[in-house]
C-alpha cells in the first residue's frame, strides 16, 4: 500500500490569519473579501493587494479600503522567473498566512509554489476537473453540458488542477447558449463570490490539511 502523504496547515492562534490578494481585472472577488474581513468574527484580514498590471479595478478597491498595493508586470523583467521572485519577495513582506488568487490571470512559478505551495486559494469558473483553463464557461458551454459551475482549489503547478477545496453548481438554460455565456457567467460569478468567502474565513478560522489531493478542514 502506497503512503498517504499530508500536510497540515493549522490556523493562526489568538489573531486573525493574514491575507495578501492578488488580481488582475476587476476585483469583484476582492470586494467580497474585503466586505467580510470587516466583521471580526470572520477570522481574518487582508494585509495587502498585489496585481500583475497598472490601473486595474481591483487596486483602486483596494486602496480605497486602505490596503497597501504593489505591482510587477512581466514585462518589467528579464524573464518569467525573475518576475516570480520579486513577487514571492513581495508577498513574503507582509508574511501572509494564505495567499488568495482573486481573478489572477498569471500562472505561478517554482519559487512562489516553493514559498506557499499549499497555502494558495484560487477560483475558476467551471466544475474541476472538467474545462480548466482561461474559458472554462464557454468550453462548458460549447460541450454541451446542464449543469456547470465553480471551484475552489488550491493552487499547483498546474493549469487549475490543485486539490479541490469546494465547489458549487449552476443550471444552464437554453437561452446561455443566445448570447455566448455572458449571462451564465454572471450567475456563476454570485456562487464563486460567495463559495470563496465561505472557504477562505474557514480555512482561516480553522485552518486544514491536505491528504493525497483531498483537502479536509476540521468541522
Amino acid at each position: 500500500m502506497a503512503a498517504v502523504s499530508s500536510l497540515a496547515f493549522p490556523p493562526p492562534v489568538g489573531r486573525p490569519a493574514r491575507l495578501v490578494v492578488l488580481v488582475s481585472g476587476s476585483g469583484t472577488n476582492l470586494q467580497a473579501l474585503i466586505d467580510a474581513v470587516a466583521d471580526p468574527a470572520y477570522g481574518a484580514e487582508i494585509v495587502a493587494v498585489g496585481a500583475d498590471r497598472d490601473g486595474v479595478a481591483g487596486l483602486d478597491r483596494a486602496e480605497r479600503a486602505g490596503l497597501p498595493t504593489f505591482v510587477h508586470r512581466i514585462k518589467d523583467f528579464p524573464g518569467r522567473a525573475d518576475w516570480d521572485a520579486a513577487l514571492t519577495a513581495s508577498v513574503r513582506a507582509y508574511q501572509p498566512d494564505l495567499v488568495v488568487t482573486a481573478g489572477f490571470m498569471k500562472i505561478l512559478g517554482s519559487g512562489f509554489l516553493g514559498a506557499y505551495g499549499g497555502r494558495i486559494v484560487n477560483t475558476h469558473p467551471a466544475l474541476l476537473p472538467s474545462f480548466p483553463g482561461a474559458h472554462g464557461v464557454t468550453d462548458a458551454l460549447a460541450y454541451g453540458v446542464k449543469v456547470t459551475g465553480c471551484t475552489v482549489h488550491l493552487v499547483d503547478s498546474g493549469v487549475d488542477t490543485g486539490p479541490i477545496i469546494a465547489q458549487g453548481v449552476v443550471e444552464v438554460t437554453d437561452a446561455d447558449h443566445a448570447d455566448g455565456g455572458e449571462a451564465l457567467h454572471e450567475r456563476i460569478k454570485i456562487v464563486e463570490r460567495t463559495l470563496l468567502v465561505e472557504v477562505v474565513g474557514r480555512l482561516a478560522r480553522e485552518g486544514h490539511r491536505i491528504e493525497d489531493r483531498k483537502v479536509w478542514i476540521p468541522a
